[in-house]
């Protein structure tokens, strides 16, 4: 399947063969996949929380609007962000770079968000969201169906994985073998109410 056949296939699904266990390796390929996902300053600051434990996703389907896909898929990913990304050493982003390189980003990282907290939170989502398109897009790709959520109580998620306070959850990915197709994809607005070129 090549990336165009990824694009088109993936749907939103919501129902999952519940005795589809994915395999180590092809949890272990999706990660690999999904950390491919392009960053800010390659700060990376998406963080994914892979929840297997049945009793834990019973927990966060009943806040969940007890939504099935919620236990039922294989895995549940939880896409987080690090709100403190930008603080850490630039070695950890950039220590492939040539030196002249790295004396050029590194010092630029920590002074651009600095004092701005919206941007902080702007860009954490942001990476969450590019890295979770990813892991659906990959997660189609080797054969697997998905469905981004956001219809949870976020407070109640964040108490019962034990959320680090530095964190912010930007949604959850359900993963695994449908048992049922997802809906029919909706209709798509037309271009000249999504597309403009060169001003507003």
């Amino acid at each position: 399947m090549n990336v165009t056949e990824a694009i088109e296939a993936r749907r939103s699904v919501k129902h999952y063969d519940t005795n589809h266990v994915m395999p180590e390796a092809d949890l272990a390929e999706l990660i690999r996949l999904t950390k491919l996902a392009p960053s800010s300053f390659n700060m990376q600051n998406y963080r994914i929380l892979v929840v297997r434990d049945p009793e834990t996703r019973q927990q966060i389907r009943a806040v969940a609007w007890d939504q099935p896909q919620v236990t039922d898929a294989s895995v549940l990913f939880i896409m987080c962000a690090d709100l403190t990304a930008h603080l850490a050493n630039p070695s950890d982003y950039w220590s492939h770079a040539p030196e002249e390189v790295q004396n050029i980003i590194g010092p630029m990282i920590r002074p651009f968000y600095e004092g701005n907290d919206r941007l902080i939170r702007d860009e954490a989502m942001r990476s969450a969201a590019l890295a979770g398109m990813t892991l659906m897009l990959a997660a189609k790709d080797m054969g697997y169906d998905s469905c981004p959520m956001i219809g949870f109580d976020a407070a109640k998620v964040a108490e019962l994985i034990n959320l680090p306070e530095n964190y912010a959850i930007g949604f959850m990915i359900p993963v695994g073998k449908q048992s049922q197709p997802g809906w029919e994809r909706g209709d798509r607005l037309t271009d000249n109410k999504v597309v403009t070129y060169d001003k507003f």
